[in-house]
């Protein structure tokens, strides 16, 4: 019997999803990505935050590209193949749960794109990015063009998919593929440690808050100023109806909650 391609588990209200491809580097085929949607089309209702995480010495080299050549695709079929890849990510950044990816090795392609999915992305010093399909005579497939794009800008795509260049960790800090980089061997908090850390924190927050955040500001973003503006007045509205709001602001009034400060 083969080992299951996700491992899923939980610590508290934290569910952890693991790749479990090590031996080809977590290359994403297409029972990968429907055991993706079959987790997060399911999260169970007491998680409040997900981190997700890569066996071995990479997070993700991308599509199977074994699997891509041996099943020779013809283009109807592959569309429905990248459909399945947005439908699987879609749910990723849109679920409502905030997802913390922990990033090692290769986050490539196709695992640049899931990784584009998190919304907070805590990278290993030996972390590298990049968009290959240029050189393999392919195209973005998994949502690079909408996520990577809004995140680097459409032209530093252009340039990583033309050039085939790769992005060292903290380049890629640089553009915001990481908001975190580790390097141990400078003293720093070991990449999967601060992960977990960070995961456990978010957990802390408000659920409705947590909600709000993950899923309303990329989607204000596609919107003209006049109906984002209305619509964050909406969802602060529905916000303020959450059961915990006003025990958390008196906490602040009567001095009991922490103060926002530099290296606090």
């Amino acid at each position: 019997m083969s080992d299951p391609i996700l491992l899923t588990s939980e610590q508290g209200n934290i569910g952890i999803v693991t790749l479990n491809m090590a031996h080809k580097r977590n290359a994403l085929n297409e029972d990968a990505i429907a055991a993706i949607d079959a987790y997060f089309s399911a999260v169970p209702s007491h998680i409040r935050t997900i981190l997700l995480t890569a066996k071995g010495d990479h997070f993700c080299a991308g599509l199977d590209l074994k699997e891509h050549h041996d099943k020779a695709r013809s283009g109807v079929e592959f569309m429905r193949v990248c459909q399945g890849w947005h439908r699987a990510f879609d749910k990723i950044q849109h679920g409502g749960i905030p997802v913390i990816a922990c990033l090692q090795g290769a986050v490539v392609g196709g695992g640049l794109e899931l990784a584009s999915a998190a919304h907070v992305r805590v990278a290993d010093s030996r972390t590298f990015f990049a968009l290959p399909e240029g050189t393999r005579g392919i195209f973005t497939g998994g949502g690079a063009t909408v996520r990577t794009a809004r995140i680097i800008s459409a032209p530093r795509m252009v340039e990583m998919m033309l050039t085939g260049r790769v992005l060292d960790a903290q380049e890629g800090r640089e553009l915001g593929l990481a908001h975190y980089v580790c390097d141990t061997a400078k003293g720093d908090t070991p990449a999967p440690e601060l992960a977990l850390t960070l995961a456990k924190k978010i957990a802390g927050n408000a659920p409705l808050s947590n909600y709000a955040i993950v899923s309303a500001i990329s989607r204000i973003a596609d919107m003209s100023a006049t109906d984002g503006l209305f619509t964050e007045g909406l969802v602060m509205a529905m916000i303020q109806q959450g059961d915990d709001v006003q025990e958390r602001l008196g906490e602040f009034v009567n001095k009991k909650a922490h103060k926002v400060q530099l290296n606090a």
